[in-house]
């Protein structure tokens, strides 16, 4: 909500001697660009709601001015949609005898599912001992009907797989997933479900590249937030100026600013992602439309509108250490008075916690880029998360900051480490 006038009149304030210090973005810009989507009128753009449709709309809209090209169809809107399952009933049996409902677990979008061993679906075996994680991800992902047959030693963990059904896309092929002592010679599963459908959106343009036009660089953010909420002194909306507003911002100033420049080799790829607070399903939605192996690298933005703790002109990259991206960056930064730091949060996770990690888990160099306080950010998650609480001269110096470091890989000269998989085991 709004705050005080006197709030507003330092802003202005703030906005008349910031414009200056920033050659590449314009202060103005970032401030108009942040104040919509942040307003009051966009309820706090809870991913499915109208709040969220409307700043999708608003979001294309600069996109298109900006002169990208649509994602596909004509449209900025990468569309998709998302279903929560209701479990009704499941019948089971292994070698011709009735098997224990509670040990198997099927993921579908589909009102009904039978099958026998002479289904044609894909089976997957894990053993004692084997990486539990890796096969099921592997199996959720690999685009095919499967049976993951898992060892009894894992039944601890078992039901832990139920997360799996909360909801899902469009298309998600069967995988079933059954908890057994020995690979069953015969088995059958009928299960049956009902269906909530929400229909959701990523907005995304495009800027072709020349020489290397096949490759790919992605800038993205999350526009989405919590929406409405319980009022804390009078205030419902959780506006979401820092998360992630100032994100989106970022990425809408770096396609008008690459596209001025007009001198890409790589394609750019300006994504703002939907769903990352109910469950990341923008940036994983968004990230199966690409083959991992053409992403030269992405570059996540997310909370950069305070201060980090290492003040004005600095910024962190999550997962530093595992590709040499970041070095890349600080080199590209050398004489600016800009400084990347690696993640100081580690304990966090935060690698694991932004819409750069499905494209990292396969490989890309996807990291975030954020000056987040997470140990004390005094606003994160709450009402008070407005734009009266941003500092936009330092958000367009970390914008420009971004421009000047990515110039070297989206021109095609440094092509970052892919992070190994061996990286990502926490």
């Amino acid at each position: 909500m709004k705050r005080i006038f006197l709030g507003l009149l330092l802003a202005s304030g703030t906005l008349a001697c910031a414009q200056t210090n920033s050659k590449l973005i314009n202060v103005a810009e970032v401030r108009r660009i942040e104040s919509v989507l942040a307003s009051d009128s966009m309820q706090g753009r809870r991913a499915g709601t109208p709040g969220s449709d409307k700043a999708a709309a608003f979001i294309a809209a600069e996109f298109k001015k900006a002169g990208l090209q649509p994602v596909a169809n004509g449209s900025y809107l990468q569309s998709f949609s998302v279903f929560k399952p209701k479990f009704l009933g499941l019948e089971a049996t292994v070698n011709g005898a009735a098997f224990d409902s509670r040990n198997v677990i099927v993921v579908t979008t589909q009102p009904e599912v039978a099958l026998t061993q002479a289904s044609g679906y894909e089976t997957v075996t894990v053993s004692a001992g084997d990486d539990l994680s890796g096969k099921v991800m592997g199996a959720l992902q690999g685009g095919k009907n499967a049976v993951v047959l898992i060892d009894t030693s894992f039944a601890k963990t078992f039901p832990r797989l139920q997360s799996l059904k909360r909801q899902l896309f469009q298309g998600t092929p069967n995988v079933v997933f059954m908890l057994t002592a020995d690979k069953p010679s015969a088995y059958s599963v009928k299960a049956t479900h009902s269906f909530e459908e929400t229909r959701m959106a990523n907005v995304v343009g495009i800027l072709p590249g020349k020489a290397k036009k096949a490759e790919q660089v992605i800038f993205s953010g999350h526009y989405d937030h919590l929406g409405l909420g319980k009022a804390v002194n009078g205030d419902s909306i959780y506006n979401g100026a820092n998360d992630d507003a100032a994100g989106t911002t970022a990425v809408i100033m770096l396609a008008n600013h690459f596209k001025k420049q007009n001198n890409n080799e790589r394609t750019l790829v300006f994504a703002a992602f939907t769903a990352e607070e109910v469950g990341g399903f923008g940036a994983t939605y968004f990230s199966r439309q690409f083959d991992p192996a053409k992403v030269a690298a992405m570059f996540n933005i997310e909370m950069i509108g305070t201060e980090s703790k290492w003040g004005k002109n600095s910024a962190y990259i999550t997962g530093f250490e595992k590709t040499d991206m970041g070095a890349i960056l600080q080199r590209n930064l050398e004489g600016t008075g800009f400084t990347f730091h690696p993640d100081p949060y580690p304990d966090q996770q935060l690698f694991y916690r932004s819409d750069n990690a499905t494209l990292a888990r396969l490989g890309v160099p996807a990291h975030t880029i954020s000056t987040s306080k997470m140990d004390s950010e005094k606003f994160y998650h709450t009402v008070d998360d407005e734009v009266e609480t941003l500092d936009m001269d330092n958000m367009a110096a970390i914008i420009e900051a971004i421009a000047k470091s990515s110039a070297s890989i989206i021109s095609g000269k440094d092509s970052p480490s892919r992070v190994k998989q061996e990286d990502l085991k926490r």
